[in-house]
């Protein structure tokens, strides 16, 4: 149609993930090629990557140069004719986030039924749902904004695992804390809350 335009997209961070991620497979099927090449076929990961030469395979090194033409880079399709590429780009970015966050949403609505029989409470259990959301989301804004770009899980498995512990010495009880990730220790910057103490001594 022609009306229909086509923007071409780069992200340098996913071109070196691209870049490692295919440098890790050649050299990872180069040291395989010494002991054998049988066991590459069934690989499909490896295989893309193998030329047969007669009975022997090979790495297709055109294919290894064809695939980095493409490191990083996506097509958007679009029939707005008066947006640039970027605002192209960056709107198709907001899309992407919302549906993140309601594929996020009906999934913390699925794994957590609502048992209430008041429409108050169902109610105030989605508003807490959906704050919840919220949260999450200007926490990672914040962190992205300090350049921290973190996995959720492993957040929260770190902040998990910051705990105190009590100890008695000489008739005399302190707190220790356990040791600090550099993920929590983002996390307390990005909330501008101060770090605990390691060791405190709280009173009788």
């Amino acid at each position: 149609m022609e009306d229909r335009r086509y923007v071409v997209c780069q992200n340098e961070e996913q071109a070196r993930k691209d870049r490692a991620d295919r440098e890790a497979i050649v050299e990872s099927l180069r040291e395989q090629l010494k002991h054998g090449d049988k066991a590459l076929v069934g690989n499909k990961g490896y295989r893309k990557y193998l030329h047969s030469t007669g009975p022997k395979f090979t790495i297709d090194e055109e294919k290894v140069k064809w695939e980095e033409r493409f490191d990083g880079k996506w097509v958007l399709q679009t029939d707005l004719a008066k947006l640039t590429a970027e605002e192209t780009a960056l709107q198709y970015k907001q899309l992407w986030m919302v549906e993140e966050m309601f594929r996020a949403a009906k999934t913390l609505l699925e794994t957590r039924p609502i048992f209430h029989k008041c429409d108050e409470t169902i109610r105030g259990h989605v508003f807490c749902s959906f704050l919840a959301l919220l949260l999450r989301k200007e926490l990672l804004d914040r962190l992205e904004s300090q350049g921290e770009k973190l996995e959720w899980a492993a957040l929260l498995r770190d902040l998990e695992a910051l705990q105190y512990t009590e100890v008695e010495s000489q008739g005399k009880r302190f707190l220790l804390r356990s040791d600090l990730a550099d993920t929590t220790a983002a996390v307390f910057r990005a909330v501008g809350v101060a770090i605990p103490p390691s060791v405190q001594n709280p009173k009788e």
